[in-house]
């Protein structure tokens, strides 16, 4: 079992940055890829980010391509979304995710997902 916590979330004006932070617990060692998620209201569960901590790949969503920056702490089992350039659509509930089966490409859909935190509220204002 893997427990996962965000935080960092919180109210921003549009242009300004946020740092999330994903704790892992648990059975860190199984995790192969840790992903960032966001759920606006009324829309879909949408992949933001992923890394796979062990070999260091990484993938974005092209929404957030040269805004966003994933990185991993072994040390902590921590997981950081740095997000800048914030936009209003920005707007959601962001969810860390994480994977303990290996798989080659780097998942991009929440059913890939087998562990999730409760997430964390980003507003922009604009």
């Amino acid at each position: 079992q893997v427990w996962l916590v965000e935080s960092g979330g919180g109210l921003v004006q549009a242009g300004g940055s946020l740092r999330l932070s994903c704790a892992a617990s648990g059975f860190t060692s199984r995790i192969s890829v840790v992903g960032w998620f966001r759920q606006a209201p009324g829309k879909e569960r949408e992949f933001v980010a992923a890394i796979d901590p062990n070999g260091g790949n990484i993938r974005y969503a092209d929404s957030v391509k040269g805004r966003f920056t994933i990185s991993g702490d072994d040390a902590k089992n921590t997981v950081y979304l740095q997000m800048n350039s914030l936009k209003p659509e920005d707007t959601a509930v962001y969810y860390c995710a994480a994977r303990d089966p290996r798989t080659v490409a780097m998942p991009t859909a929440p059913f890939e997902y087998n562990y999730w935190g409760r997430g964390t509220q980003v507003t922009v204002s604009s």
